[in-house]
């Protein structure tokens, strides 16, 4: 298994280009409303529909302009102020979720969680309350490494999630941190199989392997499986057949902001998505698919 992350130093942060951040910016930039969500859309492939959403922060920064999550997230674990970001993240996808049902799509939306958070009892009490309140429909991604340094602790606070009424997705399986003696003991709705997978399903001999396993398995587990990184009809075939129950990427909608999201979903039909003519990504299709 693989050592945990280790926080950037500002010298490796300086050498990417990325801008310090200190803790003050991060609250001065809830304070002044300059984060914002965008969501990409996940379609659930048995049933035809997209139900879901991943709500992805973005940081629209005074002055270094817009940036990613992975601009600032590692700072702001190492700084402390990842927990302000997540609760403001949460309580902004409830208040877009409202929205988006008053539009008349009902989304389940997905925060993703840092891994220090998930043993932190007052933000897991935080995170239940919000999963309690009325009409919420919330999820949380969690990965793997979320559990490495506090195994018992993880397992309970994410049955308490659970309870609350928050489904729990693993993200990132097979990323490097995967172990089957985590995945047996994680209480999770949804497994998300990592997208460095997915690219390659055409290309690979054993990916494909790997990812069709992975699905029984997490089938097997009581889960659905998500494939991320899904940008083609030819991946989207192939997972189909091998019984993928949700695809998320590029080919059902890049990330958005909630009214964009509505706009997209208003004229993107899954019918559309068509099998690619010379059907080559189905070559072994009796094998791959499900019996």
């Amino acid at each position: 298994m693989l050592p945990p992350k280790r926080p950037m130093t500002e010298l490796a942060r300086a050498a990417r280009g990325m801008p310090r951040v200190r803790d003050q910016d991060v609250i001065r930039g809830l304070q002044d409303n300059q984060f914002r969500l965008v969501y990409q859309p996940k379609l659930h492939v048995r049933r035809g529909v997209v139900d879901s959403a991943e709500a992805l922060v973005r940081w629209d920064h005074p002055d270094h302009g817009l940036l990613l999550p992975d601009r600032f997230i590692e700072a702001s674990e190492t700084s402390g102020t990842i927990g302000a970001i997540t609760l403001w993240t949460m309580e902004q996808a409830l208040r877009d979720q409202q929205w988006m049902r008053a539009q008349g799509r009902d989304l389940r939306l997905f925060v993703n969680l840092s891994a220090q958070l998930l043993t932190d009892e007052q933000m897991v009490i935080a995170l239940c309350a919000i999963g309690r309140h009325a009409g919420a429909d919330l999820g949380i991604e969690v990965t793997e490494r979320s559990v490495i340094h506090d195994p018992d602790l993880a397992f309970s606070n994410i049955r308490r999630l659970r309870e609350a009424g928050l489904k729990i997705a693993i993200d990132d399986y097979g990323s490097g941190l995967s172990s089957l003696t985590y995945l047996k003991q994680i209480d999770a709705d949804e497994l998300k199989i990592d997208k460095s997978f997915v690219t390659s399903l055409g290309t690979s001999h054993r990916d494909p392997l790997i990812v069709r396993s992975t699905i029984d398995l997490a089938h097997a587990l009581g889960m659905e499986v998500t494939a991320e990184g899904v940008e083609t009809p030819a991946a989207h075939a192939l997972l189909t057949v091998m019984g993928c129950d949700i695809v998320q990427g590029y080919l059902v909608g890049r990330p958005m902001r909630a009214d964009a999201l509505i706009q997209h979903l208003a004229s993107f039909d899954p019918a559309s998505i068509a099998v690619p003519n010379d059907g080559r990504v189905l070559r072994d299709h009796s094998f791959w698919k499900r019996a």
